[in-house]
């Protein structure tokens, strides 16, 4: 058993990877694009391994190590589907175990300690644990799930954007901005959707919704209220009696801190760590050290 261990945090815009010790010291880090498990195959197999790369460069080690190496991942989508055997078969480690992203990001934002967490970035999902219970919810992918997620409100405002060119709906100042990003042209906004656009590609555009709420646009306050009452609604049936703490990660956890309902703002707490630092905990305990022989040290 190697003396080293590979964690991972593949989201839907990137893929993050650490080296570790077995004391849980991370040696080297690395980043490539997104290892969402709906990614093409091919595209998702050379992140990974990318990133893995490039964090055992930073740790000082060769890249021949990888095959030596047992892998921890923590995937988006990796609870939809039955990718994992194929993906495990391309992937060049000695060992390799997939969980879902949100795992690693319990793990990572509450240690060993009972709670409830959201992950609020590209795409979305929750989790609980009370006790040695755990419980998911969300995580279904962009096309029928994700509610809230960047992806998600990124796609209503492309969606409000053209109903307002058509006269459907009033043009506001956020619409009117969309628009301009595609020349004030339809026939190019469709073209972007149905010509391989990305989660992450729809995602890009949320940070515009909440640059234009703070500037009181009617537009951006209607999605954002659809989409924090989707949010309340999935805490709601995630926080258990008892519950003293709520998480919130991802690229959109600050903004809707700010707008959740007292009620849940009352347990909110920081998270003790990121997702890929829960991927390490995770990882040594997956891949414990081989017991020492009798006679050899």
């Amino acid at each position: 058993m190697s003396e080293f261990v590979i964690a991972v945090d593949g989201g839907g815009t990137s893929c993050r990877a650490a080296v570790a010790d077995r004391a849980g010291n991370v040696l080297g880090r690395g980043k490539r694009g997104s290892a969402n498990i709906f990614t093409t195959q091919d595209a998702i197999g050379h992140n990974i391994i990318a990133a893995a790369s490039e964090a055992l460069q930073a740790a000082g080690l060769s890249t021949e190590e990888l095959p030596r190496l047992p892998a921890y991942l923590g995937l988006a989508g990796i609870n939809v589907g039955q990718r994992q055997k194929a993906l495990a078969e391309a992937l060049p480690f000695a060992q390799t175990e997939f969980v879902h992203d949100g795992l690693i990001a319990l793990q990572g934002a509450m240690g060993d300690d009972d709670g409830v967490m959201a992950i609020l970035g590209t795409g979305s999902v929750y989790l609980s644990r009370k006790g040695n219970v755990l419980r998911s919810v969300g995580g279904w992918g962009f096309a029928i799930g994700d509610q809230a997620s960047g992806a998600v409100i990124g796609r209503t405002l492309l969606q409000q954007a053209l109903l307002a060119h058509d006269g459907i709906h009033e043009h506001t100042p956020l619409s009117c901005a969309v628009m301009a990003r595609f020349d004030n042209s339809p026939e190019a906004m469709v073209e972007f959707a149905q010509q391989g656009a990305r989660p992450a590609d729809f995602g890009a555009f949320a940070p515009l919704i909440f640059e234009y709420d703070r500037q009181d646009d009617p537009l951006a306050a209607r999605i954002l209220r659809d989409a924090v009452l989707d949010v309340s609604e999935a805490l709601d049936a995630m926080i258990f009696e008892g519950c003293g703490r709520l998480c919130l990660l991802g690229g959109l956890a600050q903004e809707y801190s700010t707008r959740l309902s007292p009620r849940h703002r009352r347990i909110l707490r920081e998270p003790l760590g990121d997702a890929l630092g829960g991927a390490v905990q995770l990882a040594l305990r997956a891949f414990p050290p081989a017991p020492l022989v009798e006679g050899r040290r």
